[in-house]
């Protein structure tokens, strides 16, 4: 007499359904993937033509800055995709795979700046008081305008560039401009250091501001004071050389004639 079949206690829909979400989160992932490869490939297109700026001189900027916002420009049709994709997904799902890859790209746009580009974004409120052709900073609104992207989204589930995205991007931007004051001066330009030493103070002055949350920005704001230093011991060499003006001299001579 054959044994009556003993029934399943587990429903076997349930693992169909979970191995279905499995695959089209594996399909959501590749697709992100794809997406930013090609982008990781465009950012490191314009900080390969950004490490050109150590051995430019100051006169040829515009040229250099022509070329880095054409790069961009590749850059922003690429994060269109990534808007697009994400926008229909979880944010906190699937960020952390962009974030830094973001980060590196807001980065490129903060340094073109800098150097010049954008111009058509400055604002009086968002420039320091340095030349104007080169030191604005722009605020991560204006960032997002340059990707078309929104930011630092609060009321809904969508792609947007962030806060820490942005302020992580400055850190970064510090280190560059370190160099940057000194290879100036291999370039016989000993104006620049003192530009590059004015923002950074300013910029640090900011940091100094922000009751930062997160252990990572909050370690590489606190780190932005080296680099503060770093460009201070470039004008003080300067200085003690005699080829920067010392504060006052200029109105001291007036006096003496």
């Amino acid at each position: 007499m054959s044994q009556p079949q003993q029934q399943s206690l587990l429903d076997p829909s349930i693992f169909a359904s979970l191995e279905s979400k499995l695959e089209e989160e594996t399909r959501i992932r590749d697709a992100l993937t794809q997406i930013l490869q090609r982008l990781e490939r465009s950012v490191g297109a314009a900080q390969g033509l950004l490490t050109k700026v150590h051995s430019t001189p100051r006169a040829s900027y515009p040229q250099l800055v022509t070329q880095l916002e054409a790069a961009i420009k590749d850059e922003a049709v690429i994060v269109a995709e990534l808007n697009e994709l994400a926008s229909k997904h979880p944010y906190y799902k699937y960020n952390s795979r962009w974030s830094r890859t973001m980060q590196n790209a807001i980065g490129t746009v903060l340094y073109t700046a800098w150097l010049g580009g954008f111009s058509s974004l400055a604002s009086p409120s968002t420039t320091t008081t340095i030349p104007a052709e080169i030191g604005q900073l722009l605020t991560l609104e204006q960032v997002g305008a340059v990707f078309a992207a929104p930011t630092n989204v609060k009321d809904r589930d969508t792609f947007h560039l962030t806060i820490e995205e942005y302020l992580l991007a400055l850190t970064d931007l510090t280190q560059e401009l370190g160099r940057l004051a000194t290879n100036a001066v291999t370039l016989g330009d000993f104006a620049l250091p003192l530009t590059v030493s004015a923002f950074l103070k300013d910029l640090f002055a900011g940091f100094q501001l922000l009751n930062l949350k997160n252990d990572i920005l909050r370690k590489r704001a606190d780190a932005v004071k080296y680099d503060v230093k770093r460009v201070e011991d470039v004008v003080y060499d300067l200085s003690l050389r005699g080829l920067v003006p010392r504060p006052g001299a200029a109105d001291a001579e007036m006096k003496s004639e």
